[in-house]
């Protein structure tokens, strides 16, 4: 199954609404960050079939038109030495916390919701969702474990985080038909996490018993306790990451606001090299020039913190010129790059490498 299958299947729904020409968001101090050199990452999926010329061929072509490095969601030595003889890096792509390979072994790791289910024999909206728990010291044991049996590997450059975060409750507009779901407000089935083990520490660090709140969620010291216990996961591995002198990055949410409300994910508060927020203009029924605003509040917030890496959803967009704007809105508010997920074409690539190839 393909890794963001969830997330793709919302455009069988129908994308998007009329797109704007011009963007709302005010230039963040454009003519600096032209001057900036920009990396640029593709999300993808090595195919093992693949021979040796055809890497050779297509990761030199990459790297012609301005790719600086590949997110693999899966580990292909050959993949990544290919991509590193092309001078590209080569990162790898991990899920975080929704990781469903210790169901048998450990089901009570999983995350359980306001209604008292678990990921582990009832996981919301797909049956390959299956939240690991980040308040338990574990999970964040076995999370550390695994990146660095990753990062101890030669060939691998860095570390990439995806699925960094909480599950969904509430999705993105543009899903919410295709999964017959109105998610105006809070569903307690889609609300994460309620286990004992989260229970226990809110009530150590708030004083509160979490059952004992009326709308818990609209309680804030509840969601500044989620926020915190995915923060302390991501700098923990983010330690590894320096012990292993290897850059770390991770794919979240578009914005820090839509992160925070919908999946309990305050990445500007995460220890990274880079971050590549999904700018999927098309789940949130927006139009291409939105991904000029959803960048420029995130520089906004990062503050300089690391850099931004704009990630584009090829299929959201109706043609390459759409690509083309959506690429030079990203660029003149503070984005570093872009990252495409999606099949990349020779044409997107051309534009790619006129948008940023001349900075």
């Amino acid at each position: 199954m393909n890794k963001r299958e969830f997330l793709k299947a919302g455009l069988l729904a129908g994308v998007a609404a009329q797109l704007p020409l011009l963007s709302t968001a005010a230039p963040v101090n454009t003519a600096a960050a032209r001057k900036k050199t920009k990396k640029n990452w593709i999300w993808i999926n090595p195919n093992l079939k693949d021979t040796d010329e055809e890497l050779k061929a297509n990761y030199t072509a990459y790297k012609a038109k301005g790719i600086t490095g590949i997110f693999f969601e899966n580990d292909s030595e050959r993949h990544f030495r290919a991509a590193k003889a092309a001078g590209i890096e080569a990162h790898r792509w991990i899920w975080t916390f929704n990781r469903a390979e210790l169901l048998t072994e450990h089901p009570e790791w999983y995350s359980k919701s306001r209604n008292g289910d678990s990921c582990a024999d009832k996981p919301p909206y797909v049956t390959y969702y299956r939240w690991l728990c980040p308040s338990r010291p574990e999970v964040q044991d076995y999370l550390t474990t695994t990146v660095d049996k990753i990062l101890a590997l030669d060939y691998v450059d860095g570390i990439h985080l995806d699925y960094v975060r909480y599950c969904d409750v509430v999705l993105p507009v543009n899903l919410w038909d295709h999964y017959k779901i109105e998610q105006t407000r809070e569903l307690p089935e889609y609300d994460f996490c309620y286990c004992e083990v989260c229970q226990a520490k809110f009530k150590e660090q708030y004083g509160q018993d979490v059952k004992a709140i009326q709308y818990p969620d609209a309680s804030l010291s509840w969601r500044l306790f989620r926020y915190g216990n995915i923060i302390r996961v991501v700098n923990k591995i983010s330690e590894v990451a320096k012990q292993h002198k290897k850059a770390i990055t991770a794919a979240v949410f578009p914005t820090p606001e839509v992160a925070r409300r919908n999946v309990r994910q305050d990445w500007t508060n995460f220890h990274l090299d880079g971050v590549c927020p999904m700018i999927y203009h098309g789940f949130y029924k927006e139009g291409v020039s939105w991904i000029g605003d959803a960048v420029a509040e995130g520089v906004h917030f990062l503050d300089g913190k690391f850099p931004l890496y704009a990630g584009l959803y090829i299929s959201d967009f109706k043609n390459d010129d759409e690509v083309r704007i959506g690429i030079q809105y990203a660029l003149k508010n503070g984005a570093a790059g872009i990252s495409f997920f999606g099949r990349v074409t020779p044409t997107i690539l051309d534009i790619l490498y006129e948008e940023t190839g001349k900075s």
